[in-house]
């Protein structure tokens, strides 16, 4: 919940209130972005004013509270755990996970990220995920899901999209490889970003009026195909596997083909992240995507306007059971859409969807998805998924130079996440026979191929161009490896030349204004002064503010706050809000002697974002468990989907979508529950931990000098 908004204490009252009644859990999660940071004696009161209600949401016997950033008060938490005895699981996800973990000497006991989407026109991937999972080193984890990201909204400075094509199928999959403590739906009713699983209420969407987000038409749609398939996703995650008694089918496409009309200024990716940008039609597919739950093989059929074309699976449930996730392409076609699912020529399911147009409001081609779907079948019998716990990776993929050997390790079973991308898990294939003898990564290569090389040269796939019987120095990066690229050079028209080379250099390369011309590791240069420079010569896409805070003000372009003199500030203070960053390194001007061996991964002239050399050694926090004693082992995997808009806390996902799937009638609280826009409930249900799920470190050969 942000702070000071007047609706809080009669909605926080009703929300607990009616939780009470139907055995819901609920917790706090303080906005500190949306209307400024909380006080310490704020959050003490909301704390304890709540978490004595039988509704409260704990962990380990004490009520879980979060918070979306915030990580500047971060020293405040130290007071608001001794008076309140909370557990604090924050998103910091602007610092990233290394400087989250360490920040107020240790004060979260678990964290939350915000990095639940993809970059450019890649699939979503998990290296963000390992990095947390190793930087806590047990501690828990909640890993977001989410289904999309477009967002229109001039007036907040936001208008860009991310890549949601096969995102929801995907990210679910990821959560069963991964098997992080808590999952976080993101989210329950943002709409402005459109990424909602909820139901649309006319009452909430004041994001989009002239006096606030300022959208050029409003493009939220009907995500509701979202949920049809939780239920599944839910109980195979929280339980190691799911009894499948129904079958149905989830899909979703874009109404309006990606260059039907102009972008309205959209782009893929955005430099307030410090991403590359791209033009949005770039990277995404014009397809209908589908996700059918089946207790066996299936065949999809797409019919657009009429002209039908099969679907292409993509991926398929080990032992037939489970889901099998595709998609078909528009190929130009217009029209209403159907979907219909086939087993041996009887039909499971068939659902209809919109009409693909080519018409746009206001001009501007809305990038928001539309989301069908139900349960239509009930299945012959009740059939099971093969456990979680006798599965193991059978198809993955690296980042950049891991692809080869990721994608040969993975299939047999060894998909190490700090190093690779599970993308499928089943049965453990058999494995060719063992190749005896010592091997080494490759000339030139660093220590995160040691337990690859080790596991793949057993087994016979030992690639030359990645490892070898000769040892030769580890040449460790500065950066991870597994960063996507940033800009690191660009040019601009005009006036507008001096901005983009400078900004270009330092990752901030609006499309809009400017070219980027190359590209690697991100430099980051940190702002030297506050300012609210605004360009003299057209919409800047933030440019005179990155610059002009960074030293750099060209008068003929920039005017730095009407002239004024700029408040220098020492430390410099970050105005660009990075929360899918998530990396540890970047590269600084000067050389830094980074001697400990925490900071190994960064060195000549790089050093820890967030960190100074003096934090570093005796004042880390350390873990007082060892082994199996840690309460934080008795792994327990909680769902919840937090709500952005109004922002109570995290929503797990809505009890009817269990309840209809289950053929039971729904109880006439749930609609009232909807309707006063609760943030936050959680179906919790106690879960063994997945002994797959453990540390790099835990597999044979692996590194001790991987990348958080």
């Amino acid at each position: 919940m942000a702070r000071g908004e007047p609706m809080n204490a009669k909605a926080i009252a009703d929300a607990f209130s009616n939780a009470e009644a139907q055995g819901f859990k609920l917790f706090f999660s303080f906005d500190y972005a949306g209307r400024g940071p909380f006080s310490k004696d704020e959050v003490v009161s909301w704390i304890n004013k709540y978490a004595p209600s039988s509704a409260y949401f704990r962990h380990q016997g004490k009520p879980l509270v979060s918070t979306f950033e915030g990580p500047d008060q971060a020293e405040d938490w130290h007071d608001i755990k001794a008076i309140t005895n909370c557990f604090f699981v924050p998103d910091w996800s602007s610092l990233g996970a290394g400087p989250a973990v360490r920040a107020a000497g240790g004060v979260a006991d678990g964290l939350f990220s915000w990095a639940g989407w993809p970059w450019g026109a890649q699939d979503m991937e998990t290296y963000v995920d390992a990095s947390y999972m190793e930087a806590l080193g047990g501690k828990p984890y909640m890993m977001p899901v989410s289904p999309w990201f477009y967002t229109n909204l001039p007036g907040y400075s936001k208008n860009w999209l991310w890549r949601g094509d096969h995102l929801w199928y995907d990210r679910w999959i990821q959560v069963n490889t991964l098997l992080p403590e808590f999952v976080q739906i993101i989210s329950w009713n943002d709409y402005g970003e459109s990424h909602h699983i909820g139901p649309i209420r006319d009452h909430a969407l004041v994001a989009f009026d002239k006096d606030s987000g300022k959208a050029p038409f409003l493009y939220s749609l009907d995500h509701h195909g979202w949920r049809v398939l939780l239920p599944f996703a839910i109980d195979r995650y929280k339980n190691n596997k799911a009894v499948v008694t129904y079958e149905g089918v989830s899909f979703w496409y874009r109404p309006t083909p990606k260059q039907a009309c102009g972008t309205g200024g959209t782009t893929g990716n955005t430099v307030s992240q410090l991403q590359m940008e791209f033009q949005p039609y770039d990277i995404i597919d014009d397809s209908v995507f589908f996700t059918v739950l089946a207790t066996e093989s299936v065949k999809v059929t797409v019919s657009i306007g009429g002209a039908e074309s099969q679907g292409v699976l993509r991926d398929l449930p080990d032992g037939g059971v489970g889901l099998y996730h595709g998609s078909a392409p528009f190929n130009g076609r217009t029209g209403d859409v159907k979907i219909t699912v086939w087993r041996k020529d009887v039909l499971i399911a068939d659902q209809s969807g919109p009409a693909i147009k080519n018409d746009c409001r206001n001009g501007i081609t809305g990038f928001d998805a539309w989301a069908g779907g139900r349960l239509t079948s009930k299945a012959s019998r009740p059939v099971s998924t093969p456990s979680l716990e006798d599965e193991v990776c059978v198809r993955g993929t690296g980042a950049n130079d891991f692809d080869v050997i990721c994608r040969a390790t993975c299939y047999l079973g060894y998909c190490p996440k700090s190093a690779c991308v599970c993308r499928a898990t089943g049965a453990q294939v058999k494995l060719p026979p063992e190749v005896p003898g010592e091997v080494f990564p490759a000339e030139g290569l660093n220590s995160n191929y040691i337990g690859l090389c080790n596991f793949a040269c057993l087994y016979g796939a030992c690639f030359s161009s990645y490892c070898g019987k000769t040892k030769y120095p580890l040449i460790e990066p500065t950066v991870s490896p597994f960063n996507p690229p940033s800009c690191t050079s660009g040019t601009g028209d005009g006036d507008w030349s001096v901005l983009c080379n400078f900004a270009c250099r330092h990752g901030f390369c609006p499309i809009s204004r400017c070219k980027c011309t190359s590209q690697g590791p991100l430099s980051l240069l940190n702002p030297t002064q506050q300012t609210k420079a605004v360009s003299r010569i057209g919409e800047d896409h933030g440019l005179c503010a990155f610059a002009c805070s960074r030293g750099l003000c060209p008068k003929q372009a920039c005017d730095a706050n009407d002239g004024e003199q700029q408040e220098q500030t020492n430390p410099p203070v970050d105005q660009i809000e990075m929360p899918h960053l998530d990396r540890d390194c970047y590269m600084f001007p000067e050389c830094v002697d980074l001697d400990n061996p925490q900071a190994s991964s960064c060195s000549s002239g790089h050093t820890q974002e967030g960190c100074a050399p003096d934090e570093w050694g005796s004042d880390q926090p350390e873990d007082d468990c060892e082994d199996d004693d840690c309460e934080h082992d008795e792994l327990r995997r909680d769902v919840v989907a937090v709500p952005q808009d109004f922002s109570l806390a995290g929503l797990a996902f809505e009890e009817r979508s269990l309840l209809e799937a289950r053929g039971e009638k729904r109880r006439p609280f749930e609609v009232h529950l909807i309707d006063l826009l609760m943030a936050a409930i959680t179906i919790k249900l106690e879960a063994r931990r997945y002994p797959g799920s453990g540390s790099l470190h835990d597999q044979p050969g692996a590194s001790d000098n991987v990348f958080q």
